[in-house]
């Protein structure tokens, strides 16, 4: 994907992950079971991305590929539906706002932990004043949201 289009295009994930969490809130309301609900929501992504996979079977890995995979790489999804499921049970209660912005705030400093020690096989990127500063104006942005 061309450079120029990476940001436009984070955004707009960014944009319907806001949108997501209130539509799985609503379908969490709706079906009172927030285990349902995650399980509903999961096996449309399922479908889906099966169904993508069938019109674009290619690039498939090679055996080196998979020999060379941390064995914790397969448990991405895992672990992001703990955020799904958490948005599920706590949109309704505490807001889009608040929810979205506490999750992309840990996000978010998680994120300067993996990078500034290099976490997960991720190039290091090291912590800095400018950094340090954004993560402190985001808990500081966050912190307004949830309380006002």
């Amino acid at each position: 994907m061309n450079a120029a289009w990476a940001y436009p295009f984070i955004f707009a994930a960014g944009i319907l992950q806001a949108a997501g969490a209130a539509m799985g809130g609503q379908l969490n309301k709706s079906l009172v079971n927030p285990w349902l609900a995650t399980s509903i929501s999961f096996m449309l992504v399922l479908f889906l991305t099966s169904a993508l996979f069938a019109c674009m079977p290619r690039p498939l890995p090679t055996v080196g590929d998979l020999a060379s995979m941390p064995w914790w790489a397969p448990l991405g999804g895992i672990v992001g539906a703990v955020a799904v499921f958490a948005g599920f049970l706590m949109i309704q209660k505490l807001g889009a706002g608040p929810v979205n912005g506490i999750t992309i705030t840990a996000n978010i400093l998680a994120s300067l932990a993996i990078d500034h020690f290099g976490l997960l096989r991720m190039e290091q990127h090291a912590m800095n004043p400018m950094r340090f500063l954004g993560a402190a104006l985001m808990i500081g942005g966050v912190t307004l949201i949830a309380k006002f």
